[in-house]
């Protein structure tokens, strides 16, 4: 093997230690992009050069090479991961081998990234390079719309999480320092493509339209509540009205009672006549009535003296 690797070497006038060199690069940053800088400028051209020779070794790892000519970037790939645009390795399936997990936020990150990359690219807002612009205002919107998240407002750990998505060449960054200022422009690579597949990205547009026709029962609830302000504030008025209309009423009612007031003392004072020559009668009948009864009493007395002293026998009196 390492004979084949001198003799391909060889013919392109390169040694084993530009060869390594070229190699650990890629196996550390999984990526090389041209137009990043000039070292990376030098790597990506010699990969050119040993292109088939870097497939060979790497193919005996699992490992999966993309490389696109149009934006000048190679991309590896661990062995069993799905690369979307590129058939799936069923020998390596379930390969675990050569991954990093991405935390949260660069993941949150990346989706928003995508999202926005897509966006530019319908309107047509791409450079020769296949790159768009994106202001960090804009980016931190769309987080909020799509993800309900936001960017870590602490500028340490912005700016690890930015370097994060710059050492994958997914994004450039001309000042790390003005990562806190909303006028801040970033440039984003084609690469983010190949990171979001269409599908997971049509998944993250259907749930925004579904939060967004969730919010709108509630700003009708919104515009309801505000008719329902002004109709109670005119039900309110109303009720005034009818306040002050029955005072009216109590008022002129009051006024009709005053003035028939006369009469009814009158009516009263006849009234009083017939019942004071009723009492009178009533007392003339009482005084009949009770001598009357006083007679009837007399009468009765002997034989109600008797009928006492009969129970009296009773206890031996």
């Amino acid at each position: 093997m390492l004979q084949i690797i001198d003799k391909e070497l060889e013919k392109e006038g390169l040694s084993q230690r530009d060869f390594s060199e070229l190699l650990v690069r890629l196996l550390d940053y999984g990526v090389v992009c041209r137009d990043e800088s000039q070292i990376e400028q030098q790597l990506y051209d010699r990969y050119l050069r040993l292109e088939e020779l870097i497939g060979d070794y790497l193919s005996l790892l699992g490992i999966r090479i993309q490389h696109d000519r149009r934006f000048q970037f190679v991309r590896l790939y661990p062995p069993g991961a799905q690369v979307p645009g590129m058939v799936d390795d069923p020998q390596n399936t379930g390969a675990q081998a050569f991954r990093s997990r991405l935390n949260q936020n660069e993941v949150a990150l990346i989706l928003v990234l995508r999202a926005q990359y897509d966006k530019a690219l319908r309107e047509g807002m791409v450079d020769e390079q296949g790159c768009v612009m994106v202001s960090l205002e804009a980016l931190s919107i769309a987080m909020k719309n799509l993800l309900k998240r936001t960017l870590p407002e602490n500028l340490t750990e912005r700016k690890a999480l930015f370097r994060r998505l710059k050492q994958l060449r997914l994004v450039q960054i001309a000042n790390e320092d003005t990562l806190t200022d909303g006028d801040m422009w970033l440039r984003v690579r084609p690469m983010i493509m190949s990171y979001v597949s269409d599908q997971v990205l049509s998944e993250l547009m259907e749930d925004e339209q579904q939060g967004e026709g969730a919010e709108s029962p509630a700003t009708s609830d919104a515009d309801s509540a505000d008719t329902a302000d002004t109709t109670e504030s005119a039900a309110a008025a109303e009720a005034e009205e009818s306040t002050e209309a029955a005072s009216t009423e109590n008022r002129t009612e009051e006024t009709a009672d005053a003035g028939g007031a006369d009469s009814a003392v009158q009516d009263t004072d006849t009234d009083t006549e017939q019942e004071t020559q009723e009492e009178t009668d009533v007392s003339v009948a009482t005084e009949q009535a009770a001598e009357e009864h006083s007679a009837e009493n007399k009468a009765a007395e002997p034989q109600a003296a008797d009928h006492t002293k009969q129970p009296a026998s009773l206890f031996g009196e």
